[in-house]
């Protein structure tokens, strides 16, 4: 892992996940959130912040050291137990079944390479009746905007750390066995539309 990935890259997503339009969005996902929680792509933990007192534990996944001194003084401020974890040896999450009631992810499938793996683990830790709930960049539903999403994707993939421009985040959800129940489309402010186009929601396992 390069200074890049470990140090500026963590302070551009900062700057650019960090803004008063997008904490917005995080307190609006993650306000229906209780129990245990498991949140894939913990980055530098901007969402702690935004969690109802509702969360009993959270434990997070984030296979990447991002600011650590950061992290560890938002953890130390969080009102909930905060367990932090690694993938195992074989990329997988090392959980047993049916660990959650809601598993949470805001801007990571995005990059996650293996995303059906990734999905179907998703399933297998979430309790019978538990909720994927999800905010998202992807694929724009504009076909010009999509063709300039593809042109930039493999630039977009160096210098976004693996971040794909053009995933079609709902229908890769499905693909990885999960059942969309809600889903929300809409541009972020200000970003631009090849960057900007979100899918906020919820899942349950299909």
């Amino acid at each position: 892992m390069g200074l890049y990935a470990s140090h500026l890259f963590p302070r551009l997503m900062e700057h650019a996940l960090g803004t008063g339009q997008v904490h917005k969005l995080r307190h609006a996902t993650l306000a229906t959130v209780s129990g245990e929680v498991l949140e894939i792509g913990f980055g530098t933990g901007l969402n702690l912040a935004h969690y109802p007192a509702t969360v009993t534990r959270l434990t997070t996944i984030e296979p990447v050291a991002m600011l650590p001194k950061i992290v560890s003084q938002r953890i130390a401020a969080a009102p909930f137990p905060v367990r932090q974890l690694q993938l195992d040896a074989a990329g997988k999450l090392p959980l047993e079944d049916a660990s959650f009631d809601f598993v949470v992810s805001t801007f990571t499938l995005c990059s996650i390479p293996d995303l059906k793996a990734a999905l179907g683990e998703i399933r297998r830790t979430l309790r019978p009746g538990g909720q994927f709930i999800f905010l998202e960049h992807g694929r724009s539903d504009d076909a010009k905007v999509a063709r300039w999403q593809d042109r930039l994707n493999p630039l977009q993939k160096v210098i976004g750390c693996g971040c794909h421009l053009n995933r079609q985040i709902d229908r890769l959800i499905a693909e990885g066995g999960l059942k969309v129940t809600e889903l929300e489309r809409f541009l972020m402010k200000d970003a631009p539309r090849i960057a900007g186009e979100l899918y906020k929601g919820t899942a349950v396992a299909g």
